[in-house]
């Protein structure tokens, strides 16, 4: 059983009789324990297709399947809120809130099972990001860049998914932080066997994935 995988995914804008393709009959598959990179110049398609896979967008044509069940069956709210972990370049969390109320407020929508501690998991969980309890009881707007972001991958694994999605996770921060993130994506992928899909058009952080995909012209081709 595949863990998830798009099959013959067509997205387009129509214009009169022209259809203007973003994405045309892309197949692939995704598995747990892999970290992946999508690659492509901006415009290329790669943030729609993480849209896609995010249930955040559908397509005109094709499935995604989530272990062989298409996401439209499963129900994209149920979906978004139970199956997959999101991670924005612009961070996404609640700016007047602290850091551990980001993380407990992912916890509270989510229909998985959850220990009974969630405030100590909350915790654990941004200490194991790199964020102390003094830091985690802030407000996150005064955290730097690369704290807040590590805030939110700390919230996307706070509903105990196995799917994780970036768009352009390091888009904002410096090269330091950004070679911190990116081991951070490896490890949950060879440590904690979570499948982890990343956006991004640095063929940097693509060299460390385990694959990478290159998205140009609508098309996909993996690297060897």
């Amino acid at each position: 059983m595949s863990f998830l995988t798009a099959e013959n995914v067509n997205y387009f804008y129509q214009d009169g009789d022209y259809k203007r393709f973003i994405l045309k009959d892309v197949s692939c598959t995704f598995e747990r324990g892999v970290f992946y990179t999508i690659l492509g110049a901006s415009g290329s398609g790669k943030t729609t297709f993480l849209s896609l896979l995010s249930a955040l967008d559908k397509p005109q044509s094709g499935k995604i399947l989530y272990e062989d069940e298409a996401i439209e069956d499963i129900g994209f709210e149920s979906y978004r809120r139970n199956k997959i972990g999101i991670i924005f370049q612009a961070y996404n969390i609640i700016p007047f809130m602290t850091a551990v109320e980001n993380v407990r407020v992912a916890m509270s929508i989510t229909d998985n099972e959850l220990p009974q501690e969630q405030e100590n998991v909350a915790y654990n969980l941004l200490d194991y990001m790199g964020i102390s309890k003094e830091k985690a009881d802030r407000t996150v707007n005064k955290l730097s860049g690369g704290e807040q972001q590590r805030v939110a991958i700390a919230r996307a694994l706070a509903t105990n998914v196995d799917l994780i999605l970036a768009d352009e996770p390091t888009g904002n921060l410096n090269e330091e932080i950004e070679i911190e993130i990116v081991d951070t994506f490896k490890k949950l992928a060879h440590e904690h066997n979570k499948c982890v899909i990343v956006v991004t058009h640095s063929s940097q952080i693509a060299e460390q994935s385990d694959v990478t995909f290159r998205l140009s012209k609508g098309k996909f081709e993996q690297d060897e």
